[in-house]
C-alpha cells in the first residue's frame, strides 16, 4: 500500500530519492522558466529546473503558434503599441514597465534569431518577428537550457516550497511522476515560473496549468494582484481543444437552425456568444475567408484544423458547433504580486515570472493574449532569473542548515481521515467557475453564492487526510490550488464593484474613476483584499481622466 507523503515540520531529506544543492530553483519550464534558467546560468548560478511535464513540450506554448509584442523602438511606434492596449485594459497599465517590457522582448528575439531560431522571411528577405512557433520555440530553448549548464528534473512537479528558519524561501521538495520517487532541491533562490491556472478546463496546452505556483507560494506569505481579472474563456469548436481565436475574425455564427446570430462576430461578440450558450448551441464558419486567406491560415496555425480534419469538417464551408472555454488567468492578467524591478516578492529569495506572476503592469485589467503574454514571459523570465542568481550569490550556496516544509492542504497529517477526493473537488470548483452567468459576467449574489461554497470546501479540505503516493499527491496539490484561486478571483470580483477591463459586474455596468486602483489579495483559510494605487507618473495627459 502507498504511503502518505506528509509533510509539516522539518525537511527530512534522508528519505528523498534525489537531492540537489544549487543557487536557484526555477520551478515550471515553459517560455518564462527556460528564460529564468538561461539568465541565472548566465550570471554564474548553478541553476535546476524543475518541470510538471517534459520542458519544451509541456504547457500553453508548446502546442501553439503565439504573436509577441515586439515594436521597433524607431519612430513613435511603440508609443502607440501601448496608447492601443491602454484604455482597453481600464487604464491600470503602468507606462515604465510597458517601455522596460518592449525593450527586453526586442533584445530577446534577437537572441532567439542569433540562436537559430527559424523566423520566417517575407518577400524582401526581411525576417518577419512578430510570431513564434510554439514547437520549435520551446525545442530551442531546451537546448538553451541545458547548453547554459542548468539542469532539467523532467516530470517533477513540485509539491511545495522550503524555508529556512528567518522565513526565506530555501528550495522546494517535490516528486518524480514515472518514478513516484521524491526530490529536494536546496536553493538560495526560488523562481516561480508554473503559468497560470486554467481549472483543467481542456483549453490547448494548458490541463497542466492549476495555479500550484500560487498555492506554493502564498503557504510562504506571497500576495496575488489583479486576480478579478481572471475570467478570460477561448473560443474555440465545441469538440476539440484548440483556443486560437484569430481565425474567428473571418466567421459568421448561427443558431442552430442557421439563422445569423447579429453581432457575434463583432468586437462585442464573444458577450453575445456567451449569452447564446447559456441556452442553446452556437455555430460558426469560417465562410468570410477567400482563397488566399484559407491558404495562410494553414501554415500560421496548422494544428487549428487537425481535429477538423481528423473529423472530415470543412470550416470553411461547413458550420461547426463552439464553445467557450475558461483560460482564467493563463490568458487573463492575475497573478503573483512583484514588489520589485527584478520580479522579486514580498518573501525574501522567491521570483515570480511568466502567467504565473500579475501581468497587470503591461495589459491593465484587459486579457494579455498571445502577444502580451509571450512579450511579458521572456521579459519576466529574464530579469527574475538574474534577480534571483544575484540574490543567490550575494549569500553563501545552499548548504546543509535545517530547512522546513511550507506546504500544508494534500500533504499535512491532520490526524482526520477523511480522504482528500481530488476528482470531486475538482469537479466542485468547476461548477462555480465555467459557468458563463457567474463567471463571464459576475454578479454580487452568485459571487456570495459561489464563494459560500468555495470556502466550505477550503473548510474541508483542510482537515483531509494527506494524499497517498506521489500521483494522488499532485492531483490533491492541483485540486488545492485550483480552490485557492478561485477564492482569490472571486473575493476580488466582490470589491470591484464596477466594469473594468475584462472584469464585468451585472450590478455596475460602467467604469468608475474612483476605482482606477489594483486590488491586492492574499491568504488561504481567510482571504483578504487591499487596494493599492497605481503608479500615474508617466501617464500621458491626454489619458488622465479619460474615463472619468
Amino acid at each position: 500500500m502507498s504511503q502518505p507523503i506528509v509533510s509539516g515540520g522539518a525537511l527530512d531529506d534522508a528519505t528523498a530519492a534525489t537531492r540537489h544543492d544549487v543557487d536557484v530553483l526555477v520551478i515550471g519550464g515553459g517560455p518564462a522558466g527556460t528564460w529564468a534558467a538561461i539568465s541565472a546560468a548566465a550570471r554564474g548560478a548553478k541553476v535546476v529546473l524543475a518541470d510538471k511535464g517534459f520542458c519544451g513540450t509541456s504547457g500553453a506554448t508548446a502546442p501553439s503558434g503565439t504573436a509577441i509584442w515586439y515594436v521597433s523602438p524607431q519612430s513613435d511606434t511603440r508609443e502607440l503599441a501601448k496608447q492601443s492596449r491602454f484604455d482597453l485594459g481600464g487604464q491600470l497599465a503602468e507606462h515604465d514597465w510597458m517601455d522596460r517590457v518592449l525593450e527586453q522582448t526586442w533584445v530577446n528575439v534577437h537572441q532567439l534569431a542569433e540562436w537559430g531560431y527559424p523566423f520566417p522571411v517575407d518577400e524582401n528577405g526581411e525576417e518577419q518577428r512578430t510570431s513564434l512557433q510554439g514547437p520549435d520555440y520551446m525545442r530551442l530553448m531546451r537546448k538553451r537550457v541545458k547548453e547554459s549548464g542548468a539542469s532539467i528534473l523532467d516530470h517533477s512537479p513540485a509539491l511545495e516550497l522550503l524555508v529556512d528558519g528567518g522565513g526565506a524561501v530555501a528550495g522546494a521538495r517535490g516528486v518524480q511522476r514515472q518514478s513516484g520517487d521524491t526530490w529536494v532541491v536546496r536553493a538560495k533562490a526560488v523562481v516561480i515560473a508554473t503559468g497560470g491556472c486554467a481549472f483543467q478546463s481542456r483549453a490547448l496546452g494548458c490541463n497542466v496549468l492549476t495555479g500550484d505556483g500560487h498555492l506554493m507560494a502564498a503557504e510562504v506569505g506571497a500576495e496575488m494582484s489583479g486576480m478579478e481579472f481572471s475570467n478570460a474563456y477561448g473560443l474555440g469548436p465545441a469538440f476539440a481543444s484548440v483556443t486560437k481565436s484569430l481565425f474567428y475574425k473571418w466567421a459568421t455564427f448561427y443558431d442552430e437552425q442557421g439563422v445569423k446570430l447579429e453581432g457575434a462576430g463583432s468586437a462585442f461578440g464573444r458577450s453575445i456568444i456567451a449569452r447564446e450558450l447559456q441556452t442553446r448551441r452556437v455555430f460558426a464558419c469560417l465562410d468570410r475567408a477567400d482563397e488566399q486567406v484559407r491558404v495562410w491560415m494553414r501554415t500560421a496555425q496548422p494544428n487549428f484544423f487537425v481535429p477538423f480534419d481528423r473529423l472530415g469538417i470543412d470550416p470553411f464551408t461547413q458550420h461547426f458547433p463552439v464553445t467557450l472555454r475558461l483560460e482564467g488567468t493563463v490568458r487573463g492578467t492575475g497573478g503573483l504580486h512583484v514588489t520589485g524591478r527584478d520580479c522579486s516578492m514580498s518573501v525574501e529569495g522567491l521570483y515570480a515570472s511568466g502567467d504565473a506572476a500579475t501581468r497587470e503592469m503591461i495589459c491593465g485589467g484587459f486579457t494579455g493574449g498571445g502577444s502580451h503574454n509571450a512579450a511579458w514571459a521572456m521579459s519576466s523570465g529574464f530579469w527574475a532569473g538574474a534577480g534571483a542568481a544575484d540574490h543567490a550569490l550575494a549569500k553563501c550556496r545552499a548548504g546543509t542548515g535545517r530547512l522546513y516544509c511550507a506546504g500544508d492542504v494534500g500533504l499535512r497529517d491532520t490526524s482526520h481521515n477523511l480522504p482528500f477526493d481530488s476528482a470531486n473537488v475538482v469537479k466542485a470548483v468547476q461548477d462555480e467557475v465555467f459557468p458563463y452567468e457567474r463567471n463571464w459576467t459576475r454578479s454580487g449574489d452568485l459571487l456570495d453564492d459561489s464563494l459560500g461554497r468555495l470556502d466550505a470546501l477550503w473548510t474541508s479540505l483542510r482537515t483531509s487526510a494527506p494524499a497517498r503516493g506521489a500521483h494522488e499527491a499532485v492531483r490533491a496539490r492541483e485540486a488545492a490550488a485550483m480552490v485557492a484561486t478561485a477564492r482569490w478571483m472571486y473575493r476580488s470580483a466582490q470589491v470591484r464593484t464596477e466594469t473594468r477591463g475584462m472584469h464585468r459586474r451585472a450590478e455596475y455596468k460602467s467604469i468608475d474613476a474612483g476605482q482606477r486602483h489594483r486590488l491586492i489579495s492574499g491568504g488561504l483559510d481567510d482571504v483578504w483584499v487591499r487596494r493599492k494605487e497605481v503608479d500615474t507618473g508617466l501617464v500621458p495627459a491626454e489619458h488622465q481622466g479619460a474615463h472619468a
